[in-house]
């Protein structure tokens, strides 16, 4: 049977192999199990690359019928994934802060070593010395540079795709196991 579009399936024995053991928090608040978040990320990513829109959560769990489980799920995965999109954008505003600092460091740096290379005399050794202020003021540039260009878009990314998986519908399945005969 081929899956519904955008569906994402966990199947678990129980509720607990959702949650971080080592994480004392309530269960609502608690972080995920890291592979059964890695697992929820990497199909969203898979999906998204797909060109699938929505997204759906199944959560199967092998035990007993149980809405208190049906809801701590819903509001665990929703709360988890909420947050960790809060997280990433602020790691976004972080970096970009940080590019613009590294920007202004950078200008006044690039402009200290042109200022420098205007001043030696263009003959002899001060052409290699004029030369390498030049590279060293545009190597200053760097940092901020890699910043604005690349290193921002996948964070956005990470945010958007953890906003999508805390706005996705989550169901829960319960299959128990039948009893061996």
């Amino acid at each position: 049977m081929e899956p519904a579009p955008g569906l994402i399936e966990l199947r678990l024995n129980h509720v607990g192999q959702l949650f971080n053991t080592m994480d004392p928090s309530p269960f609502h608040e608690r972080d995920l199990d890291h592979d059964a978040e890695e697992f929820i990320v990497s199909w969203a990513r898979e999906l998204r690359i797909q060109g699938r829109k929505e997204l759906r959560l199944r959560v199967v769990l092998h035990q007993a019928a149980d809405p208190a489980v049906t809801e701590l799920v819903r509001q665990s995965l929703r709360h988890y994934f909420a947050y960790r999109a809060e997280v990433s954008r602020r790691e976004l505003h972080g970096l970009l802060r940080e590019g613009r600092t590294a920007l202004g460091i950078g200008l006044t740096f690039l402009a200290a070593t042109l200022t420098l290379r205007g001043l030696l005399p263009a003959a002899g050794w001060g052409d290699w010395v004029r030369e390498g202020l030049t590279i060293c003021g545009w190597v200053g540039l760097w940092k901020p540079i890699d910043i604005h260009l690349y290193r921002w878009w996948p964070l956005r990314a990470q945010a958007r795709l953890q906003a999508r998986l805390s706005a996705c519908p989550v169901e829960v399945d319960f299959q128990p196991l039948s009893p061996p005969s």
